[in-house]
């Protein structure tokens, strides 16, 4: 009995690789374009997609433009703010960093994709702690 069920289910499972045929075995996949989850480089170590590419250029961005301000205005430009933190520059990238990661995974949890919404209410809370954190 077990060698029949094992002898049908390979057919199942063979049928459609054999319907293909031969011919496309080694055949390389057409270009579909572009997509945001393809690897860039697909032989290296990390699945560098366009997205976490872009995100990681965008917080090094940001990392630098700090650097630069401190460095041509040191002090960090310490204020008491909203919250009743004494924040510098630096804190205030902190602060909407974080405050970025959790707007996008409530989004996730709560909504779902897509993620154009919480882009834009992500941009907000930066120009919000920048302005009054």
């Amino acid at each position: 009995m077990s060698r029949v069920f094992l002898f049908f289910l390979s057919i199942i499972y063979a049928g459609p690789s054999l319907s293909s045929g031969w011919g496309n075995v080694a055949k390389k996949q057409e270009d579909v374009g572009f997509s945001w989850t393809s690897p860039l480089w697909p032989e290296f170590w990390m699945a560098w997609t366009p997205a976490t590419f872009l995100l990681f250029c965008g917080i090094f961005s940001a990392m630098l433009i700090i650097t630069l301000l401190e460095i041509r205005r040191p002090g960090g430009a310490e204020r008491r703010g909203v919250f009743g933190l004494t924040t510098t520059r630096g804190d205030r990238l902190f602060i909407s960093l974080l405050g970025s990661a959790y707007i996008f995974l409530g989004w996730l949890g709560l909504m779902g994709q897509p993620l154009w919404w919480p882009l834009v209410i992500s941009i907000g809370w930066l120009f919000f702690c920048f302005w009054k954190v």
